[in-house]
This record gives structure tokens, C-alpha cells and sequence, in this order.
């Protein structure tokens, strides 16, 4: 059964987009490779980041990656993972070629990793951030809603929040995480708070 349905949701023009930036949430080898959490269906992602990324130049990119010390809070709610300095916590070898900026948390939300408002902060007053990555109920949803909420409260009107269904993905795990619900309810939950929902940018 497939994950989602990218025909519920509009194809966009890249040619319509101001001053995109790229955010890649944790398209990391710990979530794609190897590791306790590692799921090889995100790996799907990569060809549609990649081409996005391309079709986009010149582009701003913003790798959000996941990376933990031996001792992280978040381990007494998932195993071990993406500890800092590990093979886990590097970006994969697909995407490596367009890093630039890399905002590295040490929690679901990217909002919370020092120095992310700020970033914000210096980005262009018009501007469509892209949020791509995994996984789509929880780092990417918690990445997205705190951008959308910032746009809301600083007035930044010429901002839009967009999000590529084809360019994210969660973890299935029978019984415990169906990835297709998850999915489904996290981009409903996204659409309704304001942000772009669509099937790709083409």
C-alpha cells in the first residue's frame, strides 16, 4: 500500500517561487542506512530532494540533522541514535554535494537548536522556505509548524511555507507506527495551519 497520495494535493511551478530555501530535515544515514531507526523506505526521498534542489538553483540550503551525545534526554523515548561524530549523524552521501548551512538539534524540533530564530532572522523578507526530509509526523511537522507560527507573529507576508509531498516520508513499523496514517494526518495537520501542501514542485 503505498505511504501517500500525491495526487490529493496540486503540482507547483518552480518557477513561481521567491528566494526559495531548502530546508532537509535529518536525511540522514541514522534515519535512512543504518542504525536502530534507520527505515530503507525513506531512501525514496532522495531523487525527488535532489532533482527539487536542482530545479531550484540557486538555492539556499538548510540541513537540519539530528545528532546527540551519548547521554541525550531523548533516548528514554527512542534507542540510541545519530550520537555526534558518528557515521549515523552524516548527512547521505546522495545529498552531501549540497550542503551549506547546517543547523544540528539535539531534539525533534528544529526549533528548538540554538542559533534557529536567528537564522530566521536573516533570511530574505520574501522568501519560500521548502521543508523536506523526515519524518513527516515528527521532525518535519514540528520544523514546519514553528516556521509557519514565526511568519504569523513577525508579519512576514512575503513568506510562505511549502511543503513537497513526494520530498518527505516517516518510518512504518506494523502495528505500532503505520507510516501511511501518519502521513496522512500530518499533512492534513500542516495544511490546516496555513502551510502549501503539494504534491511536488515540478
Amino acid at each position: 500500500m503505498a505511504r501517500l497520495n500525491h495526487d490529493a494535493y496540486p503540482v507547483l511551478d518552480h518557477t513561481s517561487l521567491v528566494s526559495p530555501v531548502v530546508f532537509v530535515v535529518d536525511m540522514v544515514n541514522g534515519f535512512v542506512k543504518e542504525g536502530a531507526l534507520a527505515d530503507p523506505a525513506i531512501a525514496k526521498c532522495i531523487a525527488p530532494i535532489e532533482t527539487l534542489l536542482k530545479s531550484c538553483t540557486p538555492v539556499q540550503t538548510i540541513f537540519v540533522n539530528d545528532t546527540h551525545e551519548p547521554d541525550a534526554a531523548e533516548f528514554a523515548s527512542f534507542p540510541p541514535h545519530c550520537l555526534k561524530g558518528s557515521q549515523e549523524a552524516q548527512v547521505v552521501d546522495e545529498l552531501q554535494p549540497y550542503v551549506t548551512t547546517v543547523l544540528e538539534k539535539n531534539a525533534i524540533s528544529a526549533a528548538m537548536a540554538p542559533g534557529f530564530f536567528e537564522l530566521l532572522a536573516n533570511l530574505p523578507e520574501k522568501a519560500d522556505l521548502i521543508v523536506t526530509g523526515c519524518c513527516t509526523d515528527l521532525c518535519v511537522l514540528q520544523l514546519a509548524l514553528p516556521l509557519q507560527a514565526w511568519i504569523n507573529q513577525n508579519n512576514r507576508k512575503g513568506m510562505r511555507v511549502i511543503l513537497p509531498v513526494d520530498c518527505v516520508e516517516t518510518y512504518g513499523i506494523p502495528g505500532v507506527h503505520e507510516a501511511q496514517s501518519w502521513n496522512e494526518m500530518a499533512l492534513a495537520n500542516m495544511a490546516a495551519n496555513g502551510i502549501e501542501v503539494v504534491s511536488s514542485i515540478q
